[in-house]
This record gives C-alpha cells, sequence and structure tokens, in this order.
C-alpha cells in the first residue's frame, strides 16, 4: 500500500462529513447549484485515492445518495479530476467527443455533468462540487462555471478555515478570499452602509460602469447614482435589505459614459465580525442583451396578438390602423389552420411572389415550396399545429415567374390557427454567396501567387543548376581534354548534383515530404555541438552564448535535419548582424507550445530552442512571408530562400512548430518547438566509415525492381560492375512472379518506392512475410508514404544516389556467398 493510500486508509472520512455538514452556506449553495444549472442533483464529496464519499447531497431525480453513502471512485469522473484539478462540464454526454464513449455516464445515468475541484489553498485536493441530470443541461456557460467556481472555492475556505481553527489567520484570509471572489465575479459586487451609501465595489463593477475612478462615487448614496425615477425602487430594495430581507429589484441606469444599461439589482445584510456592525451586500448583473430580447419578444407577441384580434373580427368591423398595416406592410403576413390551410393573406404576397391572393387562399403552400424544403416545411407546420412557435425558419417559394424567393419565417398557434409573418431575404442571402464566392477567388488567387513564386523559383535555380551540368558535359566530350580540366568537370557535375539534392531536399522539408530518419536526441548535448561548430561559420566578431540547463532533455528528431534547421537559423542571424554581434543558443524544456500564427496552443511537454541575435530585425510587413520558400530579403546571389522553410518543414513534420519574433533595430528570436519524450543519452559513439574499403560484390544475385526504363537499365549496370548478378523487373507484380514462393535463388531485393500499382512498400512488406530472411533495400527521391509512415524498419537509399553510396548500402544488406549457402540459413 502506497503512502498515500495508507493516509487515505486511516483518515477519518466521518469528521469532514461532519465538517461540510457544519458549514452553513453548503445547503444553500448546493440548492443554487440546481438551480442555475436546471439539474436535480448536487453534491459535496470527499475524493481520496480510493474513496469517494458524499458529505452533502441535494437529490431532486432519485439518485438514491445519502450523506456517507459512497461509489467505486475508480468508476467517476472525479478520480480523473483528483488528478487534473481541472473542471469538468458536459452539456450533453452524447454530443460531447470527450466523454461520449466514457463508462462512467452510462453507468450512473446522466447526460449533463458538472464537477468543480474543491482545493485547499495549500494545494491540498479536497473532492468536487458536481452535479448531474439524466437530461442534457445549458451548463457550458461562464456564470455556471464561474459560479461553481466560487461555490467550490468559499467551501474550501470553511474547510481550511476549520481544519486550521486559527481565528486570526481564518480573519486574514477570509478577507483575502473574498476579494479574489469578488475579482473574478463577472457582475458588480459592493458594499453599502445600512443607510445605503457606497462603501466599496469590485474592479469588475467599476469597469462595467465605466467608471474613471472608484473614488468619484465612494460615500454616495447608491440609489443617489441611479436615473431619478428609479431611485424609488433601489431605496425601498435598501431598506428593505438593511431590515433584514434579501431584496431584489430590476432597474435602468446609464454607464458614466451614456452608455445605456438594464440592470437585476440584489441586497443582502450581514454583519461584520469582531463588531457586529450591519453591512448590505449588493449584486448586479447587466441584463440588458435579455430586456433587449424581452423587448423585442413583447413587440413581436403583441403584434402578432393584434393581429390574431383583428383577424378574428368580420372584415367590416375591422379597424382602420388594422387594415392600413395589413395592406402596407412589406413583409408577407398570413393566418392558415391548422393543417396550413391559407385563410388569409395580406397583398405582400402579390407583390413579392406574384400571386394573388385569391390563388393562395384555401391552399396549403406545398405547391409554392422548393421541391428540397418541401419536408423541412412540412414538418415546421407540424410543429406549429402542436402548439409551438417559429422563432426563425427559412424556405423558398416558387415565384408566378418560375424564380424562387427565400423567406424567413416567424409564428405562432393561437386557438388551432397560425399566425404567420415571412421576410424576403432573396438578396441578403445571395449577397452572402455572392461575397463568400469572392473571397474564395481570393484564396484562389493568392495559392496562385505562391506557387507562381515557387514555380519560378525551383526553375530559376534548377536552370542554373543545369546550366553547370550540361556546360560541363559538353567539355567532357571533347577529345584529348586534360585530365586535370576533365576532373574539374567531373567534379563539378558530381558537386551540381549534390547541390539540386540539397535543393529537393529543402523543398521537400517545407512541404513536409522530406523521409525522416528520427531517433532520440538529448537537445543540449547536440545544442552545444553545434553551437561550437557555429564558432566558425560566425566568425570571429560574433560572440556565440549557449544557455542550457543542467536536467537533460529529450526528443524524437531526426539528427541531421535538426543541426540543418539550426544551422539555417544561425546564418539568417549571422547576416542579420552583418559579421559582428551577439548570437546567444537557448534550451528550455517541459514547456507547452503556445498559439502560433493562429494555430490554437497544444497540449504536453515541448523543448524550445531558440536562437537570438541582435541584428538589425525583421520588418512586421515581411514577418508574414520569411517561410514562404524563396522568399528572401537578402541582395541577388546571398541566399536562396529555403533556409527558413527548411525550418518550418521541419518543425511540422516532427510534431512541432517553429515561431518569430523581431524588432528593427533590435534584433530577432528565432524558437523551434519540438514535443519532448522520455528518453536515455547513449553511450555508445557511432562508428565512423570513413575509412571503409569500397565494397564491391561477390557473385550475389539480385533483383531489381524498376518502372523507369533508364534507370533500371543504369542501376543493372552499376551493380554488374560490382561484381553483382542482376534480373530487373519492370514493376512489383512481375518481381513477385520472378521470386515465387521460396526466392528463386536471389539473395536481395533493390527496389523503387513509387512505381505504378504496387508500390515498394507494399512489395517489402509482403517480402518481409513471405520471405524475412531475404533483405530488401528500397530507393526514392521522394514518397509521401515514407514522409508520413516513416522507413518500416527497411534500408532506403535516397535519389539521387552515386554510385559509391549504392554499393556501400548494398554490400552491407546483401549476404556473402558462404553465408548464402550456410546450411542453417538455407531457404
Amino acid at each position: 500500500m502506497s503512502a498515500l493510500a495508507y493516509a487515505d486508509a486511516q483518515h477519518d472520512f466521518q469528521a469532514d462529513i461532519d465538517l461540510v455538514g457544519s458549514i452553513e452556506a453548503v445547503p444553500t449553495i448546493l440548492d443554487v447549484a440546481c438551480r442555475i444549472t436546471g439539474m436535480g442533483f448536487a453534491a459535496v464529496a470527499r475524493v481520496t485515492e480510493d474513496r469517494w464519499v458524499a458529505c452533502r447531497v441535494k437529490d431532486g431525480i432519485a439518485f438514491g445518495l445519502e450523506p456517507g453513502g459512497e461509489l467505486e471512485v475508480a468508476s467517476t469522473i472525479c478520480h480523473e479530476i483528483r488528478q487534473s484539478r481541472a473542471p469538468v462540464v458536459i452539456e450533453h454526454v452524447a454530443q460531447d467527443a470527450a466523454y461520449c464513449d466514457h463508462p462512467t455516464p452510462a453507468r450512473y445515468g446522466f447526460q449533463s455533468y458538472v464537477s468543480m475541484p474543491i482545493v485547499l489553498p495549500d494545494g491540498t485536493f479536497f473532492g468536487t462540487l458536481c452535479a448531474i441530470d439524466p437530461r442534457p443541461a445549458p451548463v457550458d456557460r461562464p456564470e455556471v462555471v464561474g459560479t461553481f467556481r466560487m461555490f467550490a472555492d468559499l467551501i474550501a475556505f470553511h474547510v481550511d478555515a476549520h481544519r486550521r481553527n486559527a481565528s486570526a489567520n481564518a480573519a486574514i484570509r477570509s478577507e483575502a478570499f473574498v476579494r479574489g471572489i469578488l475579482a473574478a465575479s463577472p457582475d458588480c459586487v459592493k458594499v453599502l452602509s445600512a443607510e445605503g451609501r457606497l462603501e466599496y465595489m469590485n474592479e469588475r463593477g467599476v469597469a462595467m460602469n465605466q467608471l474613471a475612478s472608484l473614488e468619484d462615487v465612494l460615500g454616495q448614496q447608491f440609489a443617489d447614482l441611479w436615473p431619478e425615477d428609479e431611485r424609488a425602487k433601489i431605496r425601498d430594495a435598501v431598506r428593505r435589505a438593511a431590515a433584514g430581507e434579501i431584496a431584489r429589484t430590476e432597474g435602468f441606469c446609464p454607464t458614466a459614459r451614456g452608455e445605456p444599461r438594464w440592470w437585476e439589482a440584489s441586497f443582502a445584510p450581514f454583519r461584520l465580525e469582531g463588531t457586529g456592525e450591519l453591512k448590505l451586500v449588493g449584486v448586479s448583473r447587466d441584463i440588458t442583451e435579455r430586456v433587449k430580447a424581452e423587448e423585442e419578444r413583447r413587440a413581436s407577441a403583441a403584434a402578432l396578438e393584434v393581429l390574431n384580434a383583428t383577424l378574428a373580427e368580420h372584415v367590416e368591423t375591422r379597424t382602420q390602423e388594422r387594415d392600413r398595416i395589413w395592406q402596407v406592410s412589406h413583409d408577407m403576413l398570413g393566418v392558415a389552420d391548422g393543417n396550413g390551410m391559407w385563410l388569409s393573406v395580406n397583398p405582400a404576397w402579390t407583390a413579392i411572389l406574384g400571386w394573388r391572393s385569391g390563388e393562395v387562399i384555401g391552399r396549403t403552400s406545398e405547391w409554392l415550396e422548393h421541391p428540397d424544403d418541401r419536408e423541412a416545411t412540412r414538418a415546421e407546420v407540424g410543429r406549429l399545429a402542436a402548439g409551438h412557435s417559429t422563432l426563425a425558419f427559412e424556405n423558398r417559394f416558387r415565384t408566378r415567374d418560375g424564380d424562387y424567393r427565400t423567406l424567413s419565417w416567424r409564428a405562432v398557434p393561437v386557438e388551432g390557427l397560425l399566425y404567420c409573418v415571412a421576410r424576403d431575404v432573396t438578396e441578403q442571402r445571395e449577397r452572402a454567396v455572392q461575397l463568400e464566392q469572392a473571397e474564395e477567388a481570393l484564396r484562389q488567387s493568392q495559392k496562385l501567387e505562391a506557387v507562381g513564386q515557387l514555380t519560378g523559383g525551383v526553375a530559376h535555380d534548377f536552370n542554373n543548376l543545369l546550366t553547370i551540368i550540361r556546360s560541363s558535359v559538353d567539355f567532357l566530350r571533347r577529345p584529348n581534354l586534360p585530365e586535370e580540366r576533365r576532373n574539374r568537370y567531373m567534379d563539378a557535375v558530381s558537386d551540381t548534383v549534390d547541390r539540386a539534392a540539397k535543393l529537393t531536399g529543402q523543398l521537400l522539408a517545407f512541404a513536409r515530404r522530406q523521409t525522416l530518419k528520427p531517433e532520440i536526441l538529448e537537445v543540449g548535448a547536440q545544442l552545444r555541438a553545434v553551437a561550437d561548430m557555429l564558432d566558425t561559420v560566425t566568425g570571429a566578431r560574433i560572440r556565440v552564448v549557449t544557455e542550457v540547463p543542467d536536467a537533460p532533455c529529450f526528443v524524437r528528431a531526426d539528427l541531421s535535419q535538426f543541426e540543418t534547421a539550426l544551422i539555417n537559423m544561425a546564418v539568417n542571424a549571422r547576416d542579420a548582424m552583418d559579421g559582428e554581434g551577439m548570437l546567444t543558443l537557448r534550451l528550455a524544456c517541459a514547456g507547452g507550445l503556445p498559439p502560433i500564427r493562429g494555430h490554437a496552443a497544444a497540449p504536453g511537454r515541448f523543448a524550445a530552442v531558440s536562437i537570438t541575435d541582435t541584428g538589425s530585425g525583421i520588418a512586421a510587413e515581411e514577418l508574414g512571408r520569411i517561410f514562404e520558400p524563396f522568399f528572401t530579403t537578402k541582395p541577388v546571389g546571398q541566399g536562396t530562400g529555403l533556409g527558413l522553410s527548411q525550418v518550418f518543414g521541419f518543425a511540422k513534420q516532427s510534431g512541432g512548430d517553429v515561431d518569430v519574433e523581431s524588432e528593427l533595430g533590435r534584433g530577432t528570436t528565432f524558437t523551434l518547438y519540438l514535443p519532448e519524450v522520455e528518453g536515455v543519452i547513449r553511450d555508445e559513439p557511432v562508428a565512423a566509415r570513413d575509412g571503409e574499403a569500397f565494397p564491391t560484390g561477390d557473385g550475389q544475385c539480385v533483383l531489381v525492381v524498376e518502372d523507369n526504363v533508364e534507370v533500371g537499365r543504369f542501376a543493372t549496370q552499376i551493380l554488374e560492375d560490382f561484381g553483382y548478378r542482376t534480373t530487373w523487373a519492370a514493376n512489383a507484380e512481375e518481381a513477385l512472379e520472378k521470386l515465387g514462393s521460396d526466392g528463386a535463388g536471389f539473395d536481395a531485393v533493390f527496389s523503387d518506392v513509387v512505381m505504378p500499382g504496387m508500390g515498394g512498400i507494399e512489395l517489402a512488406k509482403i517480402l518481409q512475410r513471405r520471405l524475412p530472411g531475404l533483405p530488401v533495400l528500397l530507393a526514392s527521391g521522394y514518397s509521401h508514404v515514407l514522409a508520413q509512415d516513416g522507413l518500416h524498419g527497411f534500408e532506403l537509399l535516397h535519389k539521387p544516389y552515386s554510385a559509391d553510396q549504392l554499393g556501400r548500402i548494398l554490400g552491407k544488406v546483401a549476404p556473402s556467398p558462404e553465408r548464402r549457402r550456410s546450411p542453417s540459413e538455407s531457404r
């Protein structure tokens, strides 16, 4: 048994039940929790590592739990909250992505759930304030969550005060805690004297009332801050509160800046500890939006009631006012029976749709409805007939000209009749569609601009490289070319191929399609190694400073790409400093991933590698483009514009991101974020291979799988020159046929990855299952499968590859003839 479990086993849970039961505010808290959420069950629970015990309960749904009752702690969400210390709010379990498959809601039969951790001031987890109901409930609202948090803090305070039993310390904590609640409250909270003078108002109240300073109103009669016609009700509420009541009222009072506000004001008495002096606490809630909505609703209901009253009378008895409204309204007004058959329509029907009233009256609107809207319209008519009002419903009606108009409906059922108002919103919807189309056109234009810039940059750089290769080949074809010049041109071709491969690698890095070889790295050690190397890159006048914590920090990433990313950022920093300044490499561990370029923050632990320079900085209008391929602020010939795009692509493909902060004239900080992993430092060094002899074949039989004829012929020619025997298959299906069920004597398979039909990876997986002893070497210049899923344990040769690279890696994977003919390893 762990120490914590032992402590829980020895804990006096009855004492906690009695403690919570002694808190006078808890019944009120549970009652308010149920009322503001509409839930039927609320409880304060003591939650430890192995027990869930109800301390106080309000049960309106017959859940069957009493104080002292227990639930299996592992079956509750409170057990998870004890670990995370974070509240859980579920409005509808069936629609909640995180909890729709959670076992707890099904076990205890609830659909809505709110649970707030009760954490004591010293950080001790006590339990939860929770509420449940078998029905969905709109509980994910700031006022609900804020109220639960305030109640949980209040319970935590009382528990802490009882446990410590130190009145002086409790008084200090009470004042601080109350002020914390006041600061966190979304409402205007104030303290009045018994005579109604304002003595305190929280910061939120000052902001809501748009006061320049609290000092402007302190000491004034609170009622005098209201308009003259509202003061009587405020004075009455204050008087009743001073007499011991909890008084509530509503009224209108503009802010200090004259903005209109409606308020719900509540007052309650309390006495100061020690002196017993009477004070009043007041809470004012801004209900302006609710009042406006109620006024609109009342206005709409009044209009419909007027329409109902006037239509019920004979046409000859209709008043002139009603007739004028009916005749001149631009909205379509109508009365229908419970089946949706129109009994009366106003002239706006003809103005909007073109149909005369006689063509509409006596029929339902089904013949006018758009076929795609007919089912929904019939369902809405059924809802009206069942007694439900329609506040917002849209459909399309056919005009006499054969077009369709989009109508927005409001309707109420009264005594078996349906009173309806429809507004033509066709132009409004068309403008919305046109706006969406214009935005899409703009997005496409921006995409084309980016593609054009990318294509131009690729064409420019590759044409430069091809110029070198073509010119060198032309000279190599000349007879009697001196050996020195021949070697120079051959070196130029080889170097240019390497540059072209680096260029494609940077493009694939930006597109997040490079094939990474991730391994667990200790970031601090790698950062120090790169810093040592940067001393030679940056020059003597740039001081390189490294700040690395003592504790190891591990990430899983491609070491080569990681070093390349750091060097790319460092070279940019060096150029920004014009060869003189300070370059700081800093590592911070165990942090989160902040919001970057409009993307939300990500949970988890991230290592943050930052490179800070003291250079010229980057202009704000250029910050949004610095990661685009071929975008550069350097002069022509001093940069490709691909360095930062490689950093961006590497970070994204490794599960992280890269951020930049810059200020003109003060410098720039690039921060590379990579997910942290558990790991250990490798003590064994990697053996160097520089001195190895060039490997050749020894008659091994290699099956070459390549769909490109030129590459296939060239690969077989190279392997035969190395001393291998080769057979060429034009696709994976042909290769499987040649290998048969026993390998057909082949010692290795050398296959391209991207081929028509079956790809190289799928072929390798089949051979791994069918012939596990047959080595497979893959070759690819690009594969989205490799970029997304990795190498699957197979050796990979990157295109373009040299004959030397092919010979070395094939010599490593292909067995020698002696091993191939060993009886213990025969197939």
